[in-house]
């Protein structure tokens, strides 16, 4: 081992980030269009429906070195039609998993304390941060969602299949950028990352949740109203992060306002 080492770099050396025999807990609900809109950056556009999904996961084991938890929240939005995920907050366990995850793709990650459990057809999750638990979900998956209309979100992402062999690609959309030293906004313009995630399940159930959330002066996960419970969703199997790439550039000025994900203070 030494300081010095003959490589790439994290993503050089290989295609993707794998994840195996992981299992995510997700829950889905839809706020109030106008909070989607006041969180999405340009040219992020909110779809149709105002939808915003959590998860939190377990990762034993993944071809990058860490073994961690993880939890996020999304809100459903679109580019050039391609409708993906804005991702708004990723707590982590592992030092090293944050670091990739925020330098390599953006994503706005953060430490923090996160439990999950499954057994039989329950499953629960929360993730929390200097004493305040800003995320909690509990999931009855008994193929009875809270809302009917949650089979067909699933349909659509699935194609209606709820067995292994199936894979489901879903898209993520973050900002990469970072703090310039002398002061001036950032080092670049901030840069919009397209990436996709390749779900491989060998189990995928449907349930109901019942969902929590908090706001600290870290963590305002409690912004995001909860108007309706659509549903929760579990799986486990084998998943793949994949190479993204840069989609857009903003100015520095507009993105100031949404660039305070990946912090605790104003600096």
């Amino acid at each position: 081992m030494s300081f010095l080492r003959e490589s790439g770099g994290f993503m050089s050396s290989r295609e993707s980030a794998d994840f195996y025999d992981a299992e995510m807990l997700v829950v889905y609900w839809e706020t109030k269009p106008e909070i989607i809109e006041k969180l999405l950056p340009p040219p992020l556009k909110p779809v149709e429906s105002p939808t915003v999904y959590a998860f939190v996961a377990d990762y034993p084991k993944t071809n990058f070195g860490a073994v961690y938890k993880e939890a996020a929240v999304f809100l459903s939005c679109e580019y050039e039609n391609i409708e993906g995920g804005y991702c708004l907050a990723m707590p982590v366990t592992d030092d090293m998993a944050l670091a990739a995850g925020r330098e390599v793709f953006g994503y706005p990650k953060k430490m923090a304390n996160i439990y999950y459990h499954k057994e039989k057809r329950n499953a629960e999750g929360w993730a929390e941060r200097h004493g305040t638990r800003f995320f909690e979900v509990k999931a009855k998956l008994n193929g009875r969602p809270n809302s009917p209309e949650f089979l067909d979100l699933v349909t659509e992402r699935t194609g209606g299949a709820t067995g292994g062999g199936i894979e489901i690609t879903e898209v993520t959309y973050n900002y990469k950028h970072f703090p310039s030293p002398d002061g001036n906004y950032f080092d670049y313009n901030p840069r919009l990352i397209r990436e996709e995630v390749v779900f491989r399940p060998t189990e995928l159930k449907i349930g109901n949740a019942d969902l929590s959330l908090k706001s600290s002066e870290s963590d305002p996960w409690g912004e995001l109203v909860v108007n309706k419970i659509l549903g929760a969703l579990y799986l486990k199997g084998n998943n793949s992060m994949l190479r993204g790439h840069i989609a857009a550039e903003l100015e520095s000025e507009k993105f100031v306002p949404y660039s305070f994900l990946k912090w605790d203070i104003d600096i």
